[in-house]
């Protein structure tokens, strides 16, 4: 890499381009504001919007496109401005990875899915170059495959985060936020802690969101009930929840996710879950039709989902159109003593969240928050406690709920009252 990780603790500050949120936004990045940010995927919707987000939080930091088409990377440094570039790049072309890698300081991988990978490639590079990492994984193998590359950031001296995007990412540090505030002032303990997530068609993030949902229906989904660890059907188990303001009421459906296990382990929560839904309606009888009536190996097979996902795209696309691509994150902490928390995300497009998400964890590790070494975002050495805050705000850019800590009827749209003005 070009200048050792080390020399990113020396920090300078820097205001942001929004002038009207410019204390509140300050970033810091290495000495001379020379600080350089290799986006993988960064042609893409995710990577794309990464990019958008890190040019407006961090005008002067110095971002790489990368990605293998030419035209859509000349259109994206275009729109970045003159602190950007493009760079042709294989992920799976290791020579041509590393070679990429030794320039800049820390590389950013959205060039997904990463359902049925079988190799961290990026993260190899990235310990052998040296070069700080971050993810946006959303899938539970890939993630303890990242994990299990703890010893090699440490002997490369490297910070590494896996699944830090908008979910998992985010959410994981709103859990560990709730848990936090829970223990410092409950006499309970922490029990149950469910995940639910709501997008609008696709959330504008096209093929990528679209293939992953395909995968993961492929997938047992794995849960965790008193301690115990329980297999469950994908896309089972309905609940109606309610997300609040601007997204109200919607059906949300189990699937396996990343944060299920890393929050039961990290945080030692007995029982957690994860569940997902979308809109149309049609969309989520869609998706357990497929449960239904694919075989998982069909469902789990990259090459044949991608087929589908090309043959479902203008479809989806068009719906979009009409559904718009809002996304809600609702996260629910309950505690042996009674006490009920909840923490509520709420952004008018998912397209734009997932790239402030993203780059709010690039920056908390370029300004020195992550620990060498491979760190869920809810684990203290990937995001420290005191940075926690720093990063919520900055990734809830634009949102329009983003509440913490607070009982659920006063966030629900439709609290129920049980007797003389209580509400449950």
């Amino acid at each position: 890499m070009a200048r050792a990780f080390m020399n990113l603790n020396r920090m300078t500050t820097m205001a942001c381009a929004n002038q009207n949120q410019q204390q509140q936004n300050e970033v810091q990045v290495g000495n001379n504001s020379t600080s350089r940010v290799l986006i993988l995927g960064g042609t893409g919707r995710v990577g794309g919007s990464t990019a958008i987000a890190l040019s407006k939080l961090c005008p002067h930091l110095r971002i790489v496109v990368a990605g293998r088409n030419r035209e859509k990377g000349a259109a994206m440094v275009a729109k970045l401005g003159k602190n950007s570039k493009f760079a042709e790049v294989d992920i799976e072309d290791a020579k041509s990875l590393e070679t990429t890698l030794n320039d800049v300081d820390l590389v950013v991988h959205a060039a997904g899915p990463f359902q049925q990978l079988e190799k961290c490639s990026v993260l190899e590079a990235a310990t052998r170059t040296k070069t700080a990492y971050l993810d946006v994984c959303d899938d539970t193998s890939y993630a303890s495959r990242a994990k299990a590359y703890m010893d090699k950031a440490l002997a490369a001296n490297i910070p590494a985060i896996t699944t830090g995007g908008i979910y998992p990412g985010v959410s994981n540090v709103m859990a560990a936020e709730l848990v936090r505030a829970a223990r410092s002032e409950s006499e309970g303990e922490p029990e149950r802690l469910r995940f639910y997530y709501y997008t609008a068609g696709s959330g504008g993030v096209g093929p990528t969101i679209l293939a992953t949902s395909f995968l993961l229906l492929g997938e047992e989904v794995v849960a965790y009930n008193k301690g115990e660890k329980v297999k469950l059907k994908p896309y089972s188990g309905m609940l109606n929840i309610d997300f609040g303001k601007g997204v109200r009421k919607k059906d949300v459906f189990l699937l396996n996710l990343p944060e299920v296990k890393s929050v039961h382990e990290v945080l030692g929560i007995p029982t957690v879950s994860a569940r997902f839904g979308t809109s149309p309606f049609f969309w989520n009888w869609g998706m357990s039709a497929m449960t239904n009536l694919l075989p998982a190996e069909f469902l789990r097979d990259r090459s044949k989902v991608q087929e589908m996902v090309r043959l479902f795209d203008p479809l989806v696309r068009a719906v979009d159109a009409i559904a718009g691509e809002r996304v809600s994150m609702r996260v629910d902490l309950e505690c042996s003593d009674g006490r009920y928390t909840v923490g509520i995300f709420t952004h008018k497009k998912l397209s734009v969240s997932v790239g402030f998400s993203t780059a709010a964890f690039a920056l908390a590790i370029l300004e020195g928050s992550t620990q060498p070494g491979v760190w869920f975002p809810e684990e203290p050495e990937g995001i420290a406690i005191d940075a926690r805050e720093v990063l919520l705000h900055r990734a809830s850019e634009g949102t329009i709920n983003f509440i913490m800590n607070k009982p659920p009827w006063m966030v629900e749209t439709d609290p129920k009252e049980v007797i003389l003005g209580i509400y449950v």
